[in-house]
Parts: C-alpha cells; structure tokens; sequence
C-alpha cells in the first residue's frame, strides 16, 4: 500500500508538471473549476485547434451539442449527444458543476450563465 501511494505521489507531481509546463493548460487552469486533470484532457482530446474551422466544432468534438433528428419537416432537438472522449466530457462537466453550483465566488463566465 505504502508503494502505491508513493507512486500515486509522483505520477500526480508529473501531471501537475506537465500541466504548469504547457501554456495552453496553464490558460485553461485560469478558468474557475478547471484544475491540470481537466486541462490536461480537454488539451489532448483537442490536440490541435487549427482542424477545427468553427470554435462550435469543438463542442460537437467533445459531445457537448444536442442530438438531432431531422426528418422532412420535422426537427427535433434532443439530449446532450455525449459523443466524443468520455474523460473530457466528464472533466468539463465537473468544471463546469464547480464554477456553477459549488463556488459561492463571483466570477464573469458565472454570471453570463
């Protein structure tokens, strides 16, 4: 037990590394509720932003868009479609659960919502 907590201890210093050492995650991190795991995520699931032609596509990348059924004239707006990596549609979620409903302090993106 004391082997694993050692290596736990490590392996979280090297993400918190890793994290500190990339700019863009040290971007995200400024975000309210985003801490290195969530950076780190959202950072390797988008890999590189330039494939992606509309900030929008990211969104639709991660699963964070509403499932469609289009059908003649019928168009039916569903559930979040949940496509996409399960880790960064988990982490966001929980960023987004902390800004939102556990942080009593103020912060912009908050007050948009």
């Amino acid at each position: 037990m004391a082997t694993m907590l050692r290596e736990f201890g490590r392996l979280t210093k090297q993400v918190l590394n890793i994290a500190r050492n990339e700019q863009v995650c040290r971007r995200l991190m400024s975000v309210p509720g985003v801490g290195p795991i969530t950076a780190l995520a959202f950072r390797a699931t988008v890999d590189q932003p330039d494939r992606f032609r509309r900030s929008r596509n990211v969104g639709a990348h991660l699963g964070l868009t509403p499932a469609r059924y289009q059908s003649g004239e019928t168009d039916i707006q569903g559930k979040v479609s949940r496509c996409g990596d399960e880790l960064a549609h988990t982490t966001l979620y929980e960023a987004a659960h902390s800004l939102l409903v556990l942080s009593k302090k103020w912060s912009s993106l908050r007050a948009w919502v």
